[in-house]
């Protein structure tokens, strides 16, 4: 299986630009073993897309994404920061 997805430039004057599947469900939960992350296909994509934007070299050391229930995951999600450090 062979999935294309289309990563946005980083520009300097918008910053980090979010894509979504049309569709997609992320849901981020505390459980007795870590942390669970449960997507549809349209999410496992979606954060697939988001982490691929966020390895361009234009995003340095410490930069951050925050994912809540306010700005892409379900209703009952607890929040998710993925934050980039030096390879």
């Amino acid at each position: 299986m062979q999935i294309l997805v289309e990563i946005p430039d980083y520009k300097p004057a918008t910053g980090f630009e979010f894509t979504w599947v049309d569709g997609f469900e992320i849901e981020v939960d505390l459980c007795h073993d870590g942390v669970m992350i449960k997507c549809n296909k349209a999410g496992l994509i979606s954060l697939a897309t988001q982490l691929l934007t966020l390895a361009q070299d234009d995003f340095g050391n410490g930069y951050d994404l925050h994912l809540d229930k306010y700005a892409a995951l379900e209703d009952n999600s607890i929040d998710l920061i993925i934050v980039k450090k030096e390879d």
